[in-house]
């Protein structure tokens, strides 16, 4: 059922400062969005939507009782692949969302939210690409953010299956797997998606790391994107319209499934 509303917005002051908190790691792992990418770009270029991806391992090393952590292999899809953790509207959130709703999402107590009505190969697709399912992460981000964008669960979740796919395709999915273990920097990352998506491509890309023992992690990617990701054939064209972004964390390590 559509959740109708008008945007929820907030000044572009009290936005930026609000989001800037969410920086934090935790906060990422919260599934909220990141303030670099909500201000405006190079030119007239304006990132409209975050793309939120985790690189699964390194997310575990900094969150090992979640539950989706506490399952993780070395054969699991997300020990290998990026993992799915959000699709953001910069500026709205929560349309159409009861107050009571909204309060025990942001408890954290994900799991305690109505588990969502979608089509069982959605569901099942879901569970693999989205880890954090175990968690209710889906829950959580369709009430934050899906219903500020898509009439369906399944039409939010299906368009971020879809360029998850083609991430994990990429020239960019390929350094990770081939990286794992190793140390990878902001040269080359830029590179494989300037190689995948088009010149620039990696300026609209930030890197989150978190130290852990005294390692910098790659915990994960937020792409900027802009344009109509409902409808959207691919990934270059949607980077390509949004603002530049700064990269953040200039090396990490792409870590391998299992602590330490």
């Amino acid at each position: 059922m559509m959740h109708f509303c008008k945007a929820i917005s907030r000044p572009v002051s009290g936005a930026i400062a609000a989001l800037a908190l969410l920086l934090a790691p935790s906060a990422f792992a919260a599934g909220e969005a990141d303030a670099g990418q909500a201000g405006p770009g190079s030119g007239a270029s304006r990132t409209e939507y975050v793309l939120a991806v985790s690189w699964q391992p390194g997310f575990c090393e900094t969150r090992p009782e979640r539950k989706e952590c506490t399952t993780q292999t070395a054969e699991r899809f997300d020990a290998t692949n990026f993992a799915l953790h959000g699709l953001w509207p910069l500026r709205k959130s929560y349309c159409g969302v009861a107050a009571e709703v909204r309060a025990k999402d942001r408890s954290g107590n994900w799991l305690e939210l109505p588990k969502l009505a979608m089509a069982d190969e959605t569901a099942s697709r879901l569970l693999v690409a989205m880890p954090g399912v175990q968690s209710g992460l889906d829950r959580h981000q369709w009430l934050m953010s899906g219903t500020c964008q898509a009439s369906s669960v399944d039409d939010y979740f299906a368009v971020q299956l879809r360029l998850l796919e083609e991430l994990n395709r990429s020239a960019v999915g390929a350094l990770f797997r081939q990286g794992i273990g190793t140390e990878l920097d902001e040269t080359a990352i830029k590179q494989a998606f300037d190689q995948s998506f088009g010149a620039g491509a990696g300026d609209r890309v930030r890197m989150r790391c978190q130290t852990v023992q005294g390692r910098s992690v790659i915990t994960g990617l937020t792409i900027g994107l802009t344009g109509d990701v409902l409808k959207a054939s691919s990934l270059g064209p949607l980077i390509q319209a949004a603002g530049t972004t700064a990269f953040k964390c200039a090396r990490g390590i792409a870590d391998g499934a299992g602590r330490g």
